[in-house]
């Protein structure tokens, strides 16, 4: 066996061969091997404010001992959250350390070999905006968006609200949701029926499946900061 198989199972093929019935079937790792490669043209890079970001250091010190408890659980667990199609939903004003959280939940996916793509909510309406002035296909960048192990949203409900976002949003919510596939996203919308006013009921609903809501709520620590 191969140490390509991240599960110690296959030769990295992604495939195991049963010699007794002379039949082939895809390896638990066949799934990841999948979502890496059509993950490759996503936005996986962490950005350099949040590289150095950890559990043991402000800000996430100075956040709710709960909350931060909860995030550390599911970082700890992230394979396992991930396989289940689990996610995380932060709501809270600006500059309350939701995106900081985010980012560490991204940072353990990547460091366990998951695939993963990070994107605000207006940039990534720009690429799929792009994909109708280009050669690249609308469907192709659904497809990528879908397949990978964990979508990190930032900003979602701070874009400006018509038919078309509402559609794009909905569809990438939405395949995910019947895919199985993990979401961590920010808001600073504070109640699930702002967001419902603004992102529609139905993307609401499936997010309230797919996800644990953790409320992140304090003071702008970013003006704190500047004050000081």
């Amino acid at each position: 066996m191969s140490d390509r198989c991240q599960f110690g199972v296959c030769d990295g093929s992604g495939f195991v061969y049963d010699e007794a019935t002379n039949t082939a079937f895809d390896c638990r790792c066949r799934r990841h091997q999948v979502a890496s490669s059509k993950a490759r043209s996503l936005s996986a890079v962490i950005p350099r404010r949040y590289r150095d970001v950890a559990f043991d250091r402000p800000p996430v010190t100075e956040i709710r001992p709960e909350v931060v408890a909860h995030v550390r659980r599911f970082a700890d667990t992230i394979d396992a959250q991930l396989d289940a199609g689990r996610g995380l939903w932060f709501m809270g004003p600006v500059g309350t350390g939701k995106t900081t959280l985010a980012m560490l939940v991204s940072k353990a996916a990547a460091s366990a070999g998951r695939s993963v793509a990070i994107y605000s909510l207006p940039r990534l309406l720009n690429e799929i905006r792009d994909t109708h002035r280009a050669e690249r296909s609308h469907v192709d960048l659904l497809d990528r968006l879908t397949a990978v192990d964990l979508l990190h949203i930032d900003d979602v409900g701070a874009e400006r609200t018509t038919d078309w976002v509402l559609e794009e949003l909905y569809s990438i919510v939405n395949a995910r949701y019947e895919d199985e596939r993990s979401m961590v996203i920010t808001t600073n919308i504070t109640t699930r029926e702002e967001l419902q006013d603004q992102i529609t009921i139905r993307t609401v609903s499936r997010l309230t499946e797919m996800c644990d809501e953790l409320p992140v709520m304090g003071h702008d620590r970013r003006m704190e900061l500047r004050s000081a």
